[in-house]
């Protein structure tokens, strides 16, 4: 979603998706610690609510919250501004993630539960060292989506969600996203870009032939009249 496309939308609209039609100006710092700190707040509590009070997933043993969750709030309600914190490495990062790690377990499961547990260390640490590249070659990189991997393969809760894993985390993913557009865009700016960032245009040398003769005409001109000079008894 770029800003080219946001820049259609009514002005009502395009506000909470991060759109700005000037560069906003830096709040102070107050009116940053405040609107973290009821992001964080409001955002995770109702993740925990979804996931801890709803029946639903209560008799499917979901745990109320994934622990990497605490680390996205820091970046997605404080450090709105760093590229990590992008909707793109929020949301995909977190699930290349739970897709590394549930696919890895999956592999040392076939060797038997004793044998798992005395790899378990293996897999946790081979589920995240894969999701790390999968999001370096992504372009998604996300911190806290290392900690989902790790959790994913190391706790007997987690890893027993199998791959009902993957809604729960894009859910979990979405809550956060959401929360961060409401809370982040009443008086400051998120998302800084969606997809990819925006590169603002740099003046770069002109190629053109006809320009290139124009700026050498003067310097041959008074070089030849220098040259008339000098040859002049």
């Amino acid at each position: 979603m770029t800003n080219s496309r946001l820049s259609r939308l009514p002005p009502w609209a395009s506000r909470w998706l991060g759109y700005r039609e000037h560069p906003p100006k830096e709040p102070p710092p107050y009116i940053v610690h405040l609107w973290s700190f009821i992001g964080a707040f409001c955002g995770l509590s109702v993740l925990q609510a979804i996931f801890g009070q709803a029946q639903y997933f209560i008799d499917r043993e979901v745990p109320p919250i994934l622990a990497s969750y605490g680390a996205s709030a820091v970046l997605c309600y404080g450090a709105i501004e760093a590229p990590l914190a992008q909707p793109r490495a929020l949301v995909v990062g977190h699930f290349i993630s739970a897709v590394s790690a549930v696919c890895i377990t999956k592999l040392f499961g076939l060797l038997g539960p004793e044998k798992f547990d005395t790899l378990e260390w293996l897999c946790g640490a081979l589920s995240t060292a894969v999701a790390i590249v999968i999001m370096e070659l992504t372009n998604t990189m996300h911190p806290p989506a290392g900690a989902t991997a790790l959790v994913a393969a190391v706790d007997k809760d987690v890893r027993a969600l199998s791959w009902y894993l993957l809604p729960v985390i894009l859910l979990s993913s979405t809550v956060v996203l959401v929360t961060a557009l409401l809370f982040n865009n009443i008086q400051r700016r998120f998302p800084v870009f969606w997809l990819q960032p925006i590169i603002p245009p740099t003046a770069e040398s002109s190629t053109d032939p006809g320009v290139e003769a124009k700026s050498t005409r003067p310097h041959q001109a008074s070089r030849s009249s220098s040259l008339t000079l000098g040859e002049v008894p």
